[in-house]
């Protein structure tokens, strides 16, 4: 024991110096992070604020980096991107934001060739950045745990949102896409440069939440993508929400200029004054009218500013852009109630102790959200839904339905179409479908309600770990069980392979054969089930879709 003290001391074993990359050269100039310790032998270093593309000109693609000399010190976050904030009464933000934050693990030594992970944020494409807040501690978005724990070299990024990020006329004059164009950039910065970083450029993989999934999903699709990362994961959105992508971008950007004072007869004359516009007062004018909103109609309507097909970045609909994702392993899912937060909004009597929901509110949800079909729809889909009630419906049960509706519809139907189109496309590459359904740790909300949308990224993040006193030792389990699951596909592509120790085999999904892992604390071998939810993915995929346009 006296021998190990002097061998530790012989060190001189300060933990944050006893491994660290220093100065780091990158194609910009050399940057400098900070070492913060995680345990004995270890430590991760982070660079905060490290730009991968210059002050983006106003609807135009990224450019590079000009560079700069002398050690940039990365030690503290930049500005998110210009956006509206949470409540939409004001902006925050700056043009000057392309950039991005990297947590390297070290042991003893320096870490080299080591997995990397870059994360995309979300936020309906209106707000958000790499560095959220917490409720409580660092950003949520912090990889400290995560690279610690997992062995993995983490990565955030900023892109644009709102009007700046996407707003479109649908043609070559104003294409949009222009924060997917940023998260491409900020992947291929990632490529070139993070072997001065440990990392291993051969062995990325993108990984998002919400907007930051569909984001995800919309870089596997591009055709600029080839040979950039290998792997995806997607967190409760894909390419085929519909949410994610704008039908009518032309409608909207003319909207937009009437608020703005730029309406005019000339459309190139409306571009012109657009271009010129201040980005404060178009910024403000793509935010979500939220009191026009409720009570008259769904919120998927509110979520107007998004990606667009545009005949370059996304050059058809995504449904026919699965051979484009056939090398990237992938590995997706959902929360079991990723849409009661929207439901809430839309039918408000779900979260009531005292009102109950009637059957009328339920049609008149799914009126909503299904008008592109006309009043044909809503009998089918109601009568689906209402199947399993009987005569006297539990009132918990009719406002769990109605979570149960914007949950498929939103987010669990599209992902697990793009699950099926991954393995039907896939050239030996892995599929992966999980369903996550840990109960809300979010107060006053009724007994039935699991996982919120986003409620994920606390584990995945190691929260848990980084603020102990407001979790259970329930939910650093399944923190572990998260990090271990995502770590072990970025490193190897198979989520039950990697160096961490798994609670229960994932197996793989195939074109004929469709299992999916459940999520949560309790995690044991009937945690794996098949065919997730295929009854109401029929309905959608196969009833609903085949019915006529109004």
């Amino acid at each position: 024991m006296r021998l190990l003290l002097l061998v530790l001391l012989g060190l001189g074993l300060n933990p944050a110096s006893a491994a660290k990359l220093g100065v780091v050269q990158t194609e910009g100039g050399l940057v400098e992070g900070r070492s913060f310790s995680t345990g004995l032998f270890s430590s991760v270093e982070v660079f905060k604020g490290v730009p991968f593309a210059d002050v983006p000109g106003k609807w135009e693609k990224p450019k590079p980096h000009p560079g700069w000399s002398g050690i940039l010190k990365a030690t503290k976050y930049r500005d998110r991107c210009l956006q509206v904030t949470l409540l939409q009464t004001k902006t925050r933000g700056s043009e000057d934001c392309l950039y991005l934050n990297i947590f390297v693990p070290h042991e003893l030594s320096v870490s080299t060739s080591l997995p990397v992970m870059v994360y995309l944020f979300g936020g309906a494409f209106l707000l958000g950045a790499s560095n959220d807040l917490a409720i409580l501690g660092d950003s949520l978005y912090d990889g400290k745990e995560m690279a610690d724990r997992g062995g993995v070299i983490v990565v955030t990024v900023n892109y644009r949102v709102g009007t700046l990020g996407f707003l479109s006329t649908g043609d070559s004059r104003l294409p949009g896409n222009y924060g997917l164009w940023d998260q491409h950039a900020a992947i291929s910065w990632v490529r070139r440069n993070i072997r001065g970083f440990g990392g291993n450029p051969d062995n990325l993989t993108i990984f998002g939440q919400s907007a930051g999934a569909a984001s995800v999903s919309f870089q596997m699709l591009s055709p600029y993508s080839k040979g950039l990362f290998r792997r995806a994961i997607t967190q409760g959105g894909v390419a085929l929400s519909p949410w994610a992508l704008q039908k009518n971008p032309m409608a909207l950007t003319k909207k937009i200029a009437r608020k703005v004072g730029c309406w005019r007869t000339d459309e190139d004359e409306m571009l012109t004054c657009l271009k010129m516009s201040d980005p404060v007062g178009l910024t403000m004018a793509g935010k979500i009218d939220i009191l026009l909103i409720l009570g008259k109609g769904v919120v998927m309507d509110m979520l107007e500013l998004s990606p667009v097909v545009d005949g370059d970045f996304l050059p058809d609909e995504p449904s026919n852009l699965f051979h484009n994702a056939a090398q990237f392993d992938y590995l997706a899912g959902t929360n079991s109630m990723d849409g009661h937060i929207f439901a809430g909004v839309d039918v408000p009597s779900i979260n009531s102790k005292k009102a109950n929901t009637t059957a009328e509110q339920v049609k008149g949800l799914l009126t909503g959200l299904t008008k592109e079909k006309g009043d044909a729809a809503v009998p089918s889909a109601f009568s689906v839904y209402s199947v399993h009630w009987g005569l006297a419906p539990d009132p918990a049960i009719v406002k769990k339905t109605v979570a149960d509706i914007e949950t498929d519809f939103l987010f669990l139907v599209p992902t697990q179409i793009a699950l099926q189109l991954h393995a039907n496309n896939s050239s030996g590459a892995g599929t992966y479908s999980y369903l996550f359904n840990m109960k809300t740790r979010i107060p006053g909300f009724p007994r039935w309600v699991e996982a919120e949308h986003a409620e994920d990224l606390q584990y995945l993040f190691g929260k848990p770990f980084s603020t102990p006193l407001v979790y259970f030792p329930r939910h650093r389990d399944l923190s572990r069980y998260m990090i271990a699951y995502w770590t072990n596909f970025a490193k190897t592509g198979d989520p039950n392979r990697g160096g961490s120790r798994v609670p229960v085999p994932w197996p793989v999904f195939t074109k004929t054969h469709q299992p999916y892992l459940i999520i949560n604390d309790e995690m044991s071998k009937s945690s794996v089930s098949y065919d997730l939810r295929a009854y109401y993915v029929r309905y959608w995929t196969e009833t609903y879709s085949h019915l006529p346009p109004a």
